[in-house]
């Protein structure tokens, strides 16, 4: 070999090193802002930070590959490339179902951000794949701790609106030209506002169901955690400021789905619930609640009324949107009015053109049809049986006495609880058609392919 190859191939070598820092770093920026939904701006359509991170991470991705002739993928990337091959070919076919301009530029919105956000998945366990174990957790870290952001921002936003003043004003308005604020409930005795922390994520129901995700995954992995461990303390705090701003949220769906999630850790956890561990922070939590209740009683009351009362007119849009499926299941009951596409066809009943069903599932029927609704069941039961797979790659390390299983299957456990959950929060809302839900998804796909590399070695 010539010295000039030698050294185009060195100079080559040097490239690829330099890249991979890069890569991961984009990885791990976008799943840190994925739930920052208020970063975007209008450029041909709302784009927001996240979306412009993950084209830059899948155009170096992709290159990366190409220049290493790497064709490589795990089998789990494999089903999810698969899937994203079929889930697109049904929207495609929805195209033949758009009739105005409107329709056809909400469907091409919809396309774009498909692509981008299930490419994510495809390529993100691609990546997870080959950086191993450690750099799971590091990621895992990055989405879980990006949504914790979210709280802590949306508890000075809450303190701060009860003085008047408005946190996004001060540090969103300047970056994104768009006004946004803290959600207004409404108002007691005619004068005393009711805020709802909405964060970074623009809605408070947003930031509740999503809230419902570190919870779940984090408290099984805590109550595993050694007496004495360094992150016992840290986490038990965490989990109790995170439920409490859950509560400020005031969101009924996140607090349905929580529930359920919290069922489905009861089993596999029921002699935890019990010990001091998971009875201290819960009692202080409690003892928070009350002692901000006791001092305005009668504020709190009232706003506990109108949000366990189901009819009210905030409640009827969350029902009222089913009595849509039968009205196109019987004019195009197999590929819906086409993706992205809800808000025209129904401007003429609900008067807004940017209106969207308060239920994922009426969503995923109206736009796609029977055939759209059926593959993304199957997509979710590929989810659910991936964890399972991690759960018991988790009881044969614990076999085979290694260490590790005290955070695997607590993780997987706490994952197929949150998917639990974000399935039953959808009922009566739509996140899981927000970019978030796919960064979870990768997360959950991969974890069972990064848990079976310590169990084989």
């Amino acid at each position: 070999m010539t010295s000039h190859a030698v050294a185009l191939a060195q100079g080559r070598a040097r490239a690829r090193l330099l890249e991979q820092p890069v890569l991961d770093g984009l990885f791990l920026v976008t799943i840190l802002t994925v739930t920052f939904h208020k970063l975007q701006w209008e450029l041909a359509g709302s784009l927001t930070l996240s979306d412009v991170l993950t084209s830059v991470f899948l155009v170096l991705f992709a290159w990366d590959r190409f220049e290493r002739d790497d064709g490589r993928l795990t089998r789990t990337a494999w089903v999810a490339l698969a899937f994203f091959v079929v889930f697109a070919l049904v929207y495609l076919a929805g195209f033949y179902s758009l009739d105005t301009g409107q329709a056809l530029a909400q469907w091409a919105k919809g396309m774009v951000k498909f692509v981008l956000h299930f490419g994510f998945l495809v390529a993100g366990v691609a990546l997870l794949a080959r950086r191993g174990l450690r750099f799971y957790w590091v990621a895992l870290a990055a989405f879980l701790g990006g949504i914790g952001l979210n709280a802590v921002y949306g508890v000075v936003q809450l303190v701060l609106a009860e003085t008047g003043v408005n946190l996004d004003e001060l540090l969103i308005e300047p970056i994104t030209s768009r006004q946004t604020g803290i959600n207004v409930f409404g108002a007691v005795g005619g004068t005393q506002e009711v805020f709802r922390p909405n964060a970074l994520t623009g809605d408070p129901n947003h930031l509740g169901i999503e809230l419902v995700i570190p919870l779940l995954v984090l408290t099984p992995l805590y109550l595993r955690l050694e007496a004495g461990h360094r992150l016992k303390t840290p986490l038990a705090i965490s989990l109790g400021f995170l439920l409490l701003v859950e509560l400020a949220t005031l969101s009924r769906s996140a607090l349905l789905g929580l529930g359920c999630g919290a069922l489905v850790l009861a089993l596999p956890y029921r002699r935890h619930l019990r010990r001091p561990a998971f009875l201290v922070p819960l009692a202080a939590v409690g003892l928070v609640v009350a002692a901000i209740v006791v001092a305005r009683l009668d504020f709190f009351l009232t706003v506990l009324r109108a949000r366990t009362n189901t009819s009210r007119g905030s409640a009827s849009p969350h029902f009222e949107v089913y009595s849509f499926i039968p009205d196109v299941l019987s004019t195009d009951p197999f590929l819906g009015l086409g993706l992205n596409n809800f808000a025209v066809y129904y401007e003429f009943v609900t008067g807004r053109p940017d209106f969207g069903p308060h239920s994922f599932y009426v969503a995923t029927v109206v736009e796609t049809g029977l055939v759209g609704a059926t593959l993304f069941a199957v997509f979710v039961v590929w989810l659910f049986r991936r964890l399972g797979a991690a759960r018991r790659i988790g009881r044969m390390l614990s076999e085979a006495g290694n260490p590790l299983a005290a955070r695997i299957r607590p993780v997987a456990w706490g994952m197929t609880a949150a998917l639990v959950a974000t399935l039953v929060a959808n009922v009566f809302y739509l996140t899981m058609t927000f970019y978030y839900f796919y960064v979870f998804a990768t997360l959950a796909a991969a974890l069972a392919v990064v848990a079976a590399q310590p169990r084989r070695e």
